[in-house]
């Protein structure tokens, strides 16, 4: 017998809060008009959750809801890492929105629940030809306002989420460039992690540190203004977006030899896919299959870049049916 199910799924992040309406049945997910709210317009989450179904035509009234977040979730409720005027707890939205029930996850738990959701023209490969390993774990990493991380582990029996905050991870640098860089950035922020460089406000960071190495002023303020002039060739911001790109390599590759990603390393967020050209034509390759003894094991690992705008949101919405279950 055919199941169906129509829910709220929502992917909220530092910058924007994305909501759709998800209707899932027998596991095939299509989103309904989905929404981006910018999380500045809103003093609180469950505002722009309210914003977002009162909207819904009249009679439109889901009773579910699996919100993606960008933030550990402890105890049924998450603060975001990237805006921390927000907060959203589960019990809160349920009542303050009407609605049954609630799951807030991690928004890189969503990502990898997506990921056997994802279809050849929703990703771009880069690497290796021939056919990924289908019952292995794939990992995803994602930069975008911040880092994330988290893996589809597969041991060829059974599957799980590992919900992680690997983005925050020790910047390991590669080279004595980089090792400047690292310089640079231990002054402005003593520890420095991964998503200091590999996201948005990172790429900037990356820009200015070279800018200083150099001894000029910066000409960009804006990671957007970096990306664009360096797209366009511009000598200092192509730099500094071709070193994110090799050091984006470097760190999937890192993340493949922790998780065992056989089956493959996913690249999601907002930048890669508006860099796509650029990147595959950088050193994130070579970076990402320069592992010295480990060379040949992530040499045969695939790397895709997830060009589907919603991700987050098809994850979300694979945990609506369980959620209905346990109403």
């Amino acid at each position: 017998m055919a199941t169906s199910l129509t829910g709220l799924v929502g992917d909220v992040g530092g910058t924007n809060a994305r909501f759709a309406l998800a209707h899932v049945s027998d596991g095939d997910i299509r989103l309904e008009d989905p929404k981006t709210l910018p999380a500045a317009d809103y003093a609180q989450g469950r505002d722009a959750v309210r914003a977002f179904l009162d909207g819904l035509p009249a009679g439109v009234r889901p009773k579910f809801a699996v919100i993606a977040a960008a933030g550990p979730i402890e105890q049924r409720a998450v603060t975001f890492t990237n805006n921390t005027a927000w907060r959203f707890d589960e019990r809160d939205l349920e009542q303050a929105c009407g609605l049954t029930a609630v799951r807030l996850i991690n928004d890189f738990t969503a990502q990898a629940l997506a990921i056997d959701h994802l279809t050849p023209n929703q990703v771009h490969r880069i690497g290796p030809a021939g056919e990924p390993l289908v019952r292995a774990t794939a990992a995803i990493i994602g930069p975008g306002t911040g880092l994330g991380a988290g893996a589809l582990v597969d041991d060829g029996t059974q599957k799980a989420i590992m919900t992680c905050e690997g983005g925050h991870a020790a910047f390991a640098p590669s080279d004595e460039v980089e090792v400047e860089i690292l310089r640079h950035l231990m002054d402005k922020f003593g520890r420095v992690s991964n998503e200091r460089i590999l996201s948005g406000p990172g790429l900037l960071n990356l820009y200015d540190a070279l800018c200083a190495m150099k001894g000029q002023s910066p000409a960009c303020g804006h990671p957007d203004e970096v990306t664009r002039r360096g797209v366009a060739g511009d000598p200092l911001p192509a730099e500094a977006l071709s070193r994110f790109c090799a050091i984006l390599g470097s760190v999937a590759g890192d993340f493949a030899l922790s998780t065992g990603a056989r089956r493959g390393v996913y690249i999601a967020g907002g930048i890669a896919p508006a860099i796509l050209a650029f990147l595959e034509s950088s050193r994130f390759r070579e970076r990402f299959e320069a592992k010295g003894r480990m060379s040949d094991y992530v040499k045969a690992i695939p790397t895709f870049v997830v060009t589907a705008p919603y991700i987050a949101m098809i994850g979300a919405a694979s945990a609506l049916p369980a959620l209905e279950r346990g109403a």
